[in-house]
C-alpha cells in the first residue's frame, strides 16, 4: 500500500493535500508535513495544502488558497480525516485521483486508494512510516521542515506521549525526528503555552465541572462564558485535556457553544466513547472523539449517554 502511494506521488505533477475541519496539530502535521516531504524530494512538482486556517496553529504553518482550476488533473491526498463530511475544502472531489491516509476507524472507506492504520498514534506517525518506506524504495530524504511538522503532530495526538496510543514505535519515530534541525522548545511552547485569559478560563472549568460517582464529568461553556473570558471556541481546544488531571475521573465531555451548534469534545481514560460521538454526528478514536449537538436539550442527552457508558464500563 505504501509503495502504491509513493508511486502515485511520483506520477502526478500537481498534488493537493487536505485534512479535517477544525484542525489540530496532527491535522497540520500530517497534511503539511507530507507536503514538505514531497517538496523536498520533488522540487519541480506543484504541491498545495488547503483548508481554513486556524490561528492557534500559526506557529506550525499556514495552508494556501488556490483556484478551482488547480484541481483539474491533480492528485488529492486527504490525511487524518475519517469521513468525507469532515474533509476541509470539498473541492477534493474535483481532482483526478484521491488517496486517504488516516488512523481513525475506517467507517467511511472513501478514496481510490486507502491506507488506514488504527493502531498508529497519529497520522503524522504514518507519514513518517511512508517516508521510511520511500527512503529505501525511492531514495527519499527527510527535510527539517517536514520533521518539525511530523514531530508536532505526534506530540499533539499523544498528549506529549502520555496517551496509551503512544507505542514503542511512536517513541522510536520521535527519536528519529528529533535528530533533524528544528527548535523543539518552539514547538512545545506553541502547542502548550496559554494566554492569561485561557488560564483564567481553565480555572473556571476546574471550579464548575460536574462529576458523578462513576467518574463521568462534564463542563458547559456557553457563549456568555466564552465572552466573559474573551475566548474563542477554537482556543478551548487547548483546555480539553485539563480535566484529565482530576483524580478518579474516567471520561469527560466539554460542550462549547459556537454559532448555532455546540461542539462536543469527548475524552476518556478507559471507557470507549467514539460510538457515542458517532451517535451525535461525529466520530474519532476510542478514547478521544468529537461530535456536534444542536441544542442544550441534546447536550443533556449526551450527558445521560456518557453517564450510562461510565456506569457500565
Amino acid at each position: 500500500m505504501k509503495r502504491q502511494i509513493i508511486d502515485k506521488i511520483k506520477q502526478y505533477e500537481t498534488i493537493i493535500l487536505h485534512r479535517h475541519v477544525r484542525p489540530d496539530p496532527d491535522a497540520y502535521g500530517s497534511q503539511i508535513g507530507l507536503a514538505e516531504l514531497i517538496r523536498a524530494n520533488f522540487p519541480a512538482k506543484k504541491v498545495y495544502t488547503v483548508g481554513e486556517h486556524d490561528e492557534s496553529l500559526s506557529f506550525l504553518a499556514h495552508p494556501e488558497e488556490i483556484t478551482d482550476a488547480t484541481f483539474e488533473g491533480a492528485l488529492i491526498i486527504a490525511t487524518d480525516t475519517a469521513n468525507t463530511e469532515r474533509i476541509d475544502d470539498q473541492r477534493y472531489t474535483t481532482g483526478d485521483f484521491l488517496i486517504k491516509i488516516d488512523h481513525h476507524p475506517n467507517d467511511d472507506a472513501y478514496g481510490d486508494l486507502l491506507w488506514v492504520e488504527t493502531s498508529a498514534s497519529s497520522c503524522s506517525e504514518m507519514i513518517y512510516e511512508l517516508y521510511d518506506e520511500a527512503k529505501d524504495y525511492a531514495g527519499w530524504i527527510m527535510s527539517d521542515a517536514a520533521a518539525r511538522l511530523l514531530f508536532a503532530g505526534i506530540v499533539g495526538d499523544t498528549g506529549r506521549f502520555l496517551f496509551p496510543s503512544a507505542s514503542p514505535k511512536t517513541f522510536e519515530t520521535a527519536g528519529q525526528l528529533v535528530q533533524y534541525n528544528f527548535d523543539r522548545n518552539q514547538v512545545f511552547d506553541g502547542m502548550y503555552e496559554m494566554e492569561r485569559k485561557l488560564l483564567n478560563l481553565q480555572g473556571y472549568i476546574y471550579q464548575h465541572f460536574m462529576m458523578d460517582e462513576n467518574g463521568m464529568a462534564y463542563i458547559k461553556l456557553p457563549t456568555d462564558v466564552l465572552k466573559e473570558f474573551d475566548a474563542t471556541p477554537s482556543e478551548t481546544s487547548l483546555l480539553v485535556g485539563s480535566l484529565g488531571n482530576v483524580k478518579n475521573i474516567r471520561a469527560w465531555v466539554m460542550f462549547i457553544e459556537e454559532n448555532d451548534t455546540i461542539r462536543v469534545r469527548l475524552r476518556s481514560k478507559g471507557p470507549v466513547i467514539n460510538g457515542l460521538a458517532k451517535k451525535y454526528n461525529g466520530g474519532g478514536h476510542p478514547l478521544a472523539s468529537g461530535a456536534t449537538a444542536h441544542s442544550w436539550d441534546e447536550v443533556e442527552q449526551v450527558i445521560l449517554d456518557l453517564k450510562e457508558i461510565c456506569q457500565n464500563a
